[in-house]
């Protein structure tokens, strides 16, 4: 039998696709403080694991795109600088926008993850043990952004809402993209 568009495989190829993107501009946020921030207060330790987490993230869906030949998206390059672009943007506005650009973006993420996880129910063990496990440890991204400070950020509900839409867009597009 072969493979049409809108089989099971494209919608697996779609997912491992974006979680490849998202993570690769996760990446890029965190690098985009760091670079701000430097490497010497609590807060920038702080940010630096959890860029570390990212990067383990990105390497498994790096390595899951080659495996199974799915095409990376072609914005790569644009979440390259636009990754950078906000976390340097949110870092310079101080420790509460970069913690409020985390909270944000983790809570779509968790949305996502979680869409997929029903999505792929038992169908692909390997893609859902990684969407979980990586869900969970966004959610600790989360919710250490929310006790250090997020809320305190300036303008933090306009802030927030246009980093959600930002980041449901980025998902949107790096599907089919």
């Amino acid at each position: 039998m072969s493979w049409k568009p809108g089989d099971r495989r494209e919608g697996t190829s779609s997912m491992v696709r974006v979680d490849q993107a998202g993570e690769y501009g996760a990446t890029r946020i965190y690098a985009g403080q760091l670079a701000v921030m430097g490497d010497r207060t609590p807060m920038a330790r702080m940010i630096a694991g959890m860029a570390i987490q990212e990067e383990r993230h990105r390497a498994f869906f790096d390595s899951m795109i080659a495996r199974r030949g799915v095409r990376p998206t072609a914005l790569q390059p644009f979440w390259n600088v636009a990754g950078f672009a906000l976390g340097a943007v949110t870092a310079a506005m101080g420790p509460e926008a970069a913690m409020a650009c985390t909270a944000a973006i983790e809570t779509e993420i968790d949305l996502h993850y979680q869409q997929q996880l029903e999505e792929l129910g038992t169908g692909d063990p390997e893609l859902s043990e990684a969407v979980a496990k990586f869900r969970d440890e966004e959610l600790e991204h989360r919710d250490t952004a929310l006790e250090h400070g997020a809320e305190q950020a300036p303008a933090y509900p306009l802030l927030s809402t246009l980093i959600r839409a930002g980041c449901r867009a980025a998902i949107a597009v790096s599907k089919r993209i």
